[in-house]
């Protein structure tokens, strides 16, 4: 398995997720959400294949899948890459994903 490392937009997405979370439901409703990125990291981890290839395709970004949260409605975006997994963001499923994807990388 390949270790999954998320580039600096992504664990910025994920931490507006998580502060999201705590504030509309409380701690325990962000932790939650926590694990479940945590696990849908780990599934990359074992079957990177396994994500859908849809938005390399509308995207024009060879090799990037998308997987969703468990039962939130986040997509982890990913590129599996020779020594690891290359998470690139961590959106909602309802956003303007195309117009996201293309926001640039600013750290």
């Amino acid at each position: 398995m390949k270790p999954v490392i998320p580039r600096d937009r992504a664990r910025r997405d994920l931490e507006d997720a998580a502060e999201y979370y705590a504030r509309e439901a409380g701690a325990s409703a962000a932790l939650r959400f926590v694990d479940a990125v945590e696990r849908t990291f780990g599934a990359i981890a074992g079957r990177p294949a396994s994500g859908s290839p849809r938005y390399a395709y509308e995207l024009d970004l060879p090799g990037l899948r998308v997987r969703p949260v468990g039962r939130y409605p986040y997509l982890i975006f990913y590129i599996e890459r020779e020594d690891h997994m290359d998470v690139w963001r961590v959106l909602h499923a309802r956003r303007d994903i195309p117009a996201w994807m293309r926001e640039p990388e600013d750290g």
